[in-house]
């Protein structure tokens, strides 16, 4: 099949592409570096000719009030356009847990882009993950500084980018779920305690402070990040991966 990869040339779509081709499907990688912009539709057209399945892998740059206007921007140029191409198939990756954490306005935005994918007229499948372990990293620069990093005692179940990439794959390669597929790592960690395993092996010397309302994912409570009954659990534990 061909397979425009929207968003192809980041850390999940880049190896979504790899392994499509590595299966004998035609997989393109489309992104703004390559003149493809989903939220004014520059290049679109081009990129969907002849496609059997579009994969959105596109994000804002920021997680803030710009969110919930890309999304739908951006969800409404893809479905417009994959209809008049006569596309069969979209793919959009998510986010585990989305619909429980209100308090965050990207994660609303996360669910707005689900709902309007579902209610669109292009057979579609939604693959929802937990956070990736190449995220962790960025989570605790936000709320750092040179002797302590304060994060919450969210818990999480993380996962390697490369299992994401690689369900994503299988997804894009099948015919429509016209439903979703959750996908999470093997272990049940808090984020305070991913920070303090994080330093340890990075030998980094500063304080993991756990504070309840540092950060993006203070907004999550209870087990709304955590995989639910009916997820594929994949992949190494998050101190296999560091060890690699």
């Amino acid at each position: 099949m061909k397979i425009a990869v929207i968003g192809g040339t980041g850390l999940i779509g880049s190896r979504v592409v790899e392994i499509l081709n590595a299966r004998g499907h035609e997989a393109v990688p489309h992104s703004t570096s390559t003149g493809v912009d989903l939220l004014s539709g520059r290049g679109l057209p081009e990129a969907l000719a002849g496609a059997d399945v579009v994969v959105n892998l596109t994000k804002p740059r920021t997680f803030d009030d710009a969110s919930p206007a890309f999304f739908r921007k951006t969800m409404d140029n893809l479905l417009a356009g994959a209809e008049a191409a006569g596309v069969g198939h979209a793919v959009i990756l998510s986010i585990v847990g989305a619909e429980l954490v209100p308090g965050s306005i990207y994660y609303r935005a996360k669910v707005l882009q689900e709902d309007l994918l579902k209610a669109g007229p292009v057979p579609y499948s939604i693959v929802r993950s937990t956070q990736f372990f190449e995220f962790i990293g960025t989570v605790l620069s936000w709320t750092s500084d040179e002797h302590t990093v304060r994060l919450p005692a969210t818990l999480m179940q993380p996962i390697a980018a490369d299992e994401v990439a690689r369900a994503v794959a299988d997804v894009s390669g099948g015919a429509p779920l016209r439903g979703t597929l959750d996908i999470a790592g093997p272990e049940v960690l808090a984020l305070d305690e991913l920070g303090r395993i994080t330093l340890t092996a990075r030998g980094d010397h500063r304080t993991v402070v756990t504070d309840d309302s540092a950060g993006m994912y203070a907004a999550a409570s209870g087990h709304a990040l955590v995989a639910k009954d009916g997820a594929v659990i994949a992949g190494p534990t998050y101190r296999e991966w560091l060890a690699r």
